[in-house]
């Protein structure tokens, strides 16, 4: 495989902490990405992804979809020669999962508000 077909990219998590830098081919999909994240994730976070569908990963401000390549998702770093990639990871808990984490009791006498800010 060429050289200029491989790209370093780091993951930057929601603490600040990094996984990576991985070297993948500018042809692997986003979702192979997740995956590597899922599998890699760091031991003792607050925050643990249970599958590759929990994450967004964010380059350049947009959200990447999982059938894009890197090829496709990589911005024209211009000059810089042999950068390192940094995408952002935000963690998403499946909705199924939030919901039933939030039931609220029909009853007239217990009210449970909740409010959250992403």
């Amino acid at each position: 495989m060429p050289e200029e077909d491989l790209v370093d990219i780091k993951f930057r998590l929601y603490d600040g902490s990094d996984i990576g830098p991985f070297r993948y081919s500018s042809a692997a999909t986003v979702d192979v990405l997740k995956q590597r994240i899922v599998s890699d994730w760091p031991k003792g976070k607050t925050v643990i992804p249970k599958a590759a569908n929990e994450l967004k990963l964010i380059s350049s401000g947009k959200i990447l979809e999982n059938n894009k390549t890197v090829g496709q998702c990589k911005v024209p770093l211009g000059d810089i020669g042999g950068g390192v990639l940094i995408m952002h990871v935000v963690v998403q808990p499946s909705l199924a999962k939030t919901k039933a984490e939030k039931k609220i009791d029909d009853s007239p006498k217990n009210v449970i508000c909740s409010c959250s800010i992403l």
